[in-house]
């Protein structure tokens, strides 16, 4: 999952591709106490969620010998991966706080790139629902041409008589 992403986000500030002092893998973790010396938050956050399924698909799980114990560290391995998602959205975060700093006009690129890309979206499901509007205008216009067609059938009835 990480391989092709490891030297997209070294670590160094945008703007500086002959630096290779920050050369870091994808996202490297400070060290911590969960934290192996070369392991990324990328990593982690993919063992984390490995971690927290393969305990939802567990024979113990399944078996149900200790309901608490198993909801405990189904919720210990769900609280680590949220941890861990977490610190990867700040990191994120602080890489285009950097690039909006840096390259404003690229932020401004890509805000433009989403509206247009919006605005292509409600079109055509403007267009969808015009589409759909067309063609119940067509069934009503249909059933009020037959109901005219039946009055003026009715119209040339005549009357019943009335019995004396």
């Amino acid at each position: 999952m990480a391989a092709p992403l490891r030297g997209m986000f070294s670590g160094q500030p945008p703007g500086h591709p002959g630096d290779s002092r920050g050369q870091a893998s994808l996202l490297q973790a400070a060290p911590g106490p969960l934290r192996a010396s070369n392991s990324t938050l990328v990593d982690e956050l993919e063992s984390s969620f490995e971690a927290y399924f393969a305990s939802l698909v567990s024979q113990d799980f399944v078996n149900g010998t200790d309901q608490e114990e198993i909801r405990t560290g189904v919720d210990q391995c769900i609280q680590k991966f949220l941890d861990i998602a977490r610190q990867t959205e700040c990191f994120f975060l602080q890489k285009i706080l950097q690039l909006s700093v840096q390259k404003p006009e690229q932020v401004i690129k890509e805000d433009v790139s989403e509206l247009r890309n919006e605005l292509q979206r409600k079109d055509a499901l403007v267009q969808k629902h015009l589409t759909k509007l067309r063609h119940w205008q067509q069934v009503l216009e249909d059933i009020n041409g037959s109901l005219a067609y039946l009055e003026h059938a009715f119209a040339n009835i005549p009357a019943p008589m009335k019995q004396t």
